[in-house]
């Protein structure tokens, strides 16, 4: 993370900007209970349109991924509910792919979410 709260990914351990994967910030400065981010490929240079969206509740423990500023997903987590997770204490997750859209993208916006949603709560716990 940046000082001005950008997630940049890069390939491998680089941090070179020719690796540059992808950032991400939020989308607004002010978010209470809902966080929303922002997703620029490395060839978006101009950051106008964001190439990804993600719309993520933080209290359902949800997210959703578009492109762009569609409503056409790729992607969804969801917390799964049930009397064992309850009981134990356990967070499990489903979280569905459309085709042709990169797991490894998917699960890097999803834990970049969730470190946000840490943050808020000043949770350091991992």
């Amino acid at each position: 993370m940046t000082i001005h709260d950008r997630w940049e990914a890069y390939r491998g351990e680089s941090t070179n900007s020719s690796d540059l994967l992808f950032t991400a910030k939020k989308s607004s400065f002010i978010q209470l209970l809902k966080t929303q981010l922002d997703v620029f490929l490395a060839s978006n240079t101009s950051e106008n349109v964001c190439d990804f969206k993600v719309k993520g509740s933080f209290f359902e423990r949800s997210c959703t991924i578009c492109v762009g500023e569609s409503n056409t997903i790729i992607a969804q987590m969801k917390r799964k509910y049930t009397v064992s997770n309850v009981l134990l204490g356990r967070d499990t997750f489903g979280v569905t792919v459309y085709p042709n859209f990169d797991y490894a993208f998917v699960v890097a916006l999803v834990v970049i979410l969730d470190e946000i949603n840490r943050d808020r709560m000043g949770d350091d716990a991992k």
